[in-house]
């Protein structure tokens, strides 16, 4: 399954991606669809934790393309680690069933075989009200 999507433009004074030295390392990705946040709100309060499983996901598939948008031609990509950020409720626990939503992705991408290490991390809020952010570390191969 390929997105074939376009690196989200950059929302502030910042690139999508940085290549050095054969490890590329993404910004934080949102949830966006052509500049527009999908989805606002906290997890476990005014978004579900599926709707946030899904704001992962899309996230994620913004932080592959980001990646893609540095990648040299007929190159590949390992994915090394990933983190995902999630702007939560003080109650909401269920961290990695969110940031499932995002590793779903990289595995219909490139297989479950390359899924990378991850973090979740909950916090109290993100850039313009976004539910979810992924940043993605990957080696160029």
């Amino acid at each position: 399954m390929s997105t074939e999507r376009v690196a989200p433009l950059p929302q502030g004074d910042y690139v999508p991606a940085v290549l050095h030295d054969g490890v590329i390392h993404t910004a934080g990705m949102t949830p966006r669809r052509d500049g527009a946040l999908l989805y606002t709100g906290i997890v476990g309060d005014t978004v579900s934790p599926e709707d946030a499983r899904a704001a992962a996901g899309h996230a994620a598939g913004n932080a592959l393309a980001a990646v893609r948008s540095v990648l040299p031609e007929r190159a590949g990509i390992r994915c090394l680690k990933m983190t995902v950020f999630i702007a939560c409720a003080s109650t909401f626990t269920q961290l990695s069933a969110v940031a499932d939503g995002a590793s779903a992705v990289l595995a219909a991408e490139l297989g479950v075989g390359a899924l990378p290490a991850r973090s979740a991390v909950g916090v109290a809020s993100l850039p313009s009200g976004a539910p979810v952010e992924v940043e993605l570390t990957a080696a160029v191969v």
